[in-house]
């Protein structure tokens, strides 16, 4: 393959929108390669809906969208990041309208617009009320095919190739990967955009695919590149519990709808329409107090469940649930990575030639706790935003963004309101050898579960940490094997997460420490971990 101007690595919504951007607006030699098949990835997951103000929706405003955006973000959002967000993102939504994305109206052909946790505004556009992700899925795929991208499907690909100029700089180059046989292979390229997802697979109780494992985050670390907000895990508070991996998810939107939420004695116990931080530990708490391993959603209230829902009526079904009449079992599960790769307001890496989008990267967007609906639009916005920027000629980082607490502040610029503290990043585990990938892959998930999930202490983070290093010495460190690549990359991000989790001696958004139970506004920082070795 020659080389291309764009390699994408990812198919969901990110991806995807980068690809359809690269390949009509600009022209550029495209490339995507993904783990499974085009549209097999975490956007097809995705219930809620996307968050957008069209326009002509009063009293709602792009201005409140941010407001609600940053205080659900715990004050650790970049407020330009979010900025571009709420103000790009209609245009992207309706480009994707263009396409043929389909959202649900009301009778007089108005959109159905959902409220959801945190939400100030009913502006959450749904597709068959709890298939919107699939809906995005399948409209960009469509337009996906239609360009002149090479797409390459079932590729593993594990590891960057990072180049070094005859002065010592390092960049980008390209990726490797192997094939459903095993066969090696690399493909050159002078960007490479990470729009991998992210990792919720390091936890026993999780919403994501199977092959949420954090693979573009581990890469990316160990090319040299920098990570921020790594101990900011989104726990959804209203998985379903039963005994599934991953755990269906229970839609944001059904509570929007008047579903409540009551312990094992019916009673209501928070504000359904909280940020989902807050609803987690609501719910963690009562089980806590009541020794039970699920609280309930009470879905009864919602008229019209299965013409609202007919997705999750289904589901519900197959495991012998009815809404109209049962209480739905609960317990929060993985959701969200909200830190991951470093990057400005155009997607660049710390690393020249490498750029990051969706969940992957650390825009800045969703700081200590996303609000809900804004992943699919943080894609749609910000792929294409890197396909822009190095159309245009750009290669390395600026300092916008959250990039600003790597690189500082132009002269002149005002500074962040978030500053930046490196903080030491472990270093690769000691590897040993001969265990089973499926079992050491359901420790290092158990573990983190333990001790590293919803409620968190320095005893428990210490713990986890010696479970992850006690796991790494069943791991090989040379076998090329999927299986085990990705075992190793959740001990790395699992001990990486740990490690930020334990410095950060406060609780804010998805972090609580019950040892440090309140904000300290000391920590209005976004811990930066760069690999020493790189």
């Amino acid at each position: 393959m020659p080389r291309l101007d764009l390699l994408i690595v990812g198919s969901g919504v990110s991806g995807l929108s980068a690809a359809v951007r690269a390949a009509s607006a600009h022209r550029l030699r495209v490339g995507v390669i993904t783990k499974g098949e085009l549209h097999q990835t975490t956007t097809r997951w995705a219930q809620g809906g996307v968050a957008a103000v069209l326009g002509g929706v009063d009293p709602d405003s792009t201005d409140l969208h941010l407001t609600d955006t940053l205080d659900a973000g715990a004050d650790l959002c970049d407020v330009d990041a979010v900025r571009v967000l709420v103000d790009e993102g209609p245009e992207r939504v309706t480009e994707l309208i263009a396409m043929g994305a389909v959202f649900d109206r009301l009778e007089g052909g108005a959109y159905s617009l959902a409220t959801e946790g945190g939400h100030s505004q009913p502006r959450i556009l749904h597709a068959k009320g709890a298939a919107t992700g699939a809906e995005i899925e399948r409209a960009l795929v469509v337009a996906v095919h239609d360009t002149a991208a090479t797409l390459v499907e079932h590729a593993f690909v594990d590891g960057l190739i990072v180049e070094t100029d005859a002065d010592g700089n390092r960049s980008c180059g390209g990726i490797t990967y192997s094939d459903e046989a095993g066969g090696r292979h690399r493909i050159e390229a002078d960007n490479v955009l990470l729009a991998a997802g992210g990792a919720g697979q390091l936890y026993a109780l999780t919403t994501n695919p199977h092959a949420a494992t954090g693979d573009g985050i581990a890469m990316a670390l160990a090319a040299g590149a920098t990570l921020a907000d790594v101990e900011f895990t989104q726990f959804h508070p209203t998985a379903l519990a039963i005994d599934s991996m991953p755990r269906p998810l229970l839609s944001e939107a059904l509570r929007g709808h008047g579903a409540l939420l009551r312990n094992p004695d019916g009673e209501r116990f928070v504000d359904e329409l909280q940020p989902r931080d807050i609803v987690s530990r609501a719910v963690m708490h009562q089980m806590l107090t009541f020794g039970t391993d699920h609280a309930f959603l009470d879905a009864r209230p919602i008229h019209d469940f299965a013409v609202r829902f007919p997705t999750i009526m289904a589901s519900l079904a197959e495991v012998g649930l009815d809404p109209t009449t049962d209480l739905l079992p609960i317990a929060p599960a993985a959701h969200y990575t909200c830190g991951g790769i470093l990057t400005d307001l155009d997607g660049a890496s710390t690393l020249p030639g490498l750029w990051a989008a969706g969940e992957v990267a650390c825009s800045g967007v969703h700081g200590a706790n996303r609000l809900a609906s804004n992943s699919l639009l943080e894609g749609m916005v910000f792929g294409p935003r890197a396909v822009d920027a190095l159309a245009g000629g750009k290669r390395g980082p600026s300092p916008t963004g959250a990039m600003r607490t790597a690189l500082g502040v132009a002269d002149g610029e005002p500074a962040a309101r978030v500053g930046g503290r490196a903080i030491d990043t472990p270093d690769l585990p000691r590897w040993g050898g001969g265990g089973d990938p499926a079992d050491v892959r359901r420790g290092v998930q158990q573990a983190m579960t333990r001790g590293a999930g919803v409620l968190r202490t320095s005893e428990s983070l210490a713990e986890t940490m010696r479970a992850l290093d006690e796991l790494a010495g069943q791991v090989p460190g040379d076998d090329p094997s999927p299986a085990w690549i990705e075992v190793r990359n959740l001990v790395v991000l699992g001990r990486a997460a740990t490690a930020a989790a334990a410095s950060r001696t406060e609780s804010r958004g998805a972090h609580t420490r019950e040892d440090h139970p309140d904000r300290d506004e000391s920590w209005l920082v976004r811990q930066l971990m760069t690999l020493r070795s790189s």
